[in-house]
């Protein structure tokens, strides 16, 4: 597979992985008595006020302000959100098609360490950012909650990479 190939499919197994993700926190958030639909809740219908915004809005309202040297309107909070989110998920798929796609045949539980990295990365870059606090001041459940989710984001972009490669390896 060309290094390109690789980060095609890592990109678009990273798309997967996100939705695997996005349906675990979906279905807590319905669990603990979320109203809205999956839809609206995937992309921030509705968000309009940056004090309601998730983390990957906060980042790319920060990136966006310190770039273009403006504010950013709370009116772009949802696109914001949505675009850091899902730029993130496929970005970090991409690196991981890199990384696996020169192996004999990719293995479904190389998600395991991704999604292990991923998370630990998110409690280096989002303490730094501002947006999180360390991860020593969360509590054992929360910080569960986010690594369960995030092995999910990492084995469903392992299957999906391994099911893009297909027959090919």
């Amino acid at each position: 597979m060309t290094p390109i190939g690789a980060l095609i499919r890592g990109v678009l197994a990273g798309a997967f992985g996100t939705v695997a993700m996005d349906l675990v926190w979906f279905f807590r958030y319905k669990r603990g008595g979320g109203e809205s639909g999956f839809f609206d809740w995937e992309f921030s219908v509705g968000l309009d006020d940056w004090a309601k915004a998730s983390a990957p809005a906060q980042v790319g309202k920060r990136l966006y302000e310190a770039f273009f040297q403006h504010e950013l309107s709370p009116r772009w909070a949802a696109l914001t959100n949505n675009v850091m989110h899902w730029s993130y998920g496929m970005g970090w798929g991409g690196i991981y098609g890199i990384v696996v796609g020169s192996a004999q045949r990719p293995r479904i539980l190389a998600g395991v360490p991704f999604a292990s990295f991923v998370w630990g990365m998110s409690y280096v870059i989002l303490p730094a950012a501002g947006v999180y606090k360390p991860i020593w001041e969360y509590d054992l459940h929360t910080l569960w909650q986010d690594f369960s989710a995030h092995l999910v984001y990492g084995l469903g972009t392992a299957a999906s990479f391994r099911a893009l490669v297909g027959r090919s390896k």
